[in-house]
């Protein structure tokens, strides 16, 4: 099990969090939850309800429409993250390619510590506009 400081240096490095101070990473950190799935485990399936952004720490998992795969998500990688912020249902499956170890940000407890830590918001507001700017760019 990863202590919090350890989460605190791995959510560093993933992008949408990147903005975020360290000081505030570490109530995000405390509300994180290491979980395990086994290699053939459905995480989630399309049309759930969408609840908790996953961080990939060991493993792979496939995010795939039936056969069709539309990414992989690897070590120090994010999926589900729009979970987070839009109550719609998941588009996609999630399945492990391979025994996997993930943190779990359970929506409801991320939509509390914004309450309280409004520099966590800010930052991820942050990296959306860098991602929009940068994808307008592309277009223009």
């Amino acid at each position: 099990m990863l202590t919090v400081i350890e989460k605190v240096i791995f959510l560093q490095n993933i992008d949408i969090f990147s903005e975020v101070p360290t000081e505030s990473l570490a109530a995000l950190a405390a509300i994180a939850e290491e979980v395990s799935f086994l290699k053939g485990d459905q995480i989630f399936k399309e049309h759930d309800r969408a609840d908790a952004l996953y961080l990939v720490l060991d493993g792979k998992v496939k995010l795939h429409r039936g056969k069709e795969e539309i990414a992989e998500a690897t070590g120090m990688k994010a999926f589900g993250t729009w979970a987070l912020f839009d109550e719609e249902p998941r588009v996609v499956t999630a399945t492990c390619a391979e025994d996997s170890r993930l943190l779990r940000i359970d929506r409801e407890d991320f939509i509390d510590l914004l309450a309280d830590h409004v520099q966590v918001a800010q930052g991820i507001l942050k990296t959306v506009v860098k991602r929009l700017r940068s994808l307008v760019e592309k277009v223009a």
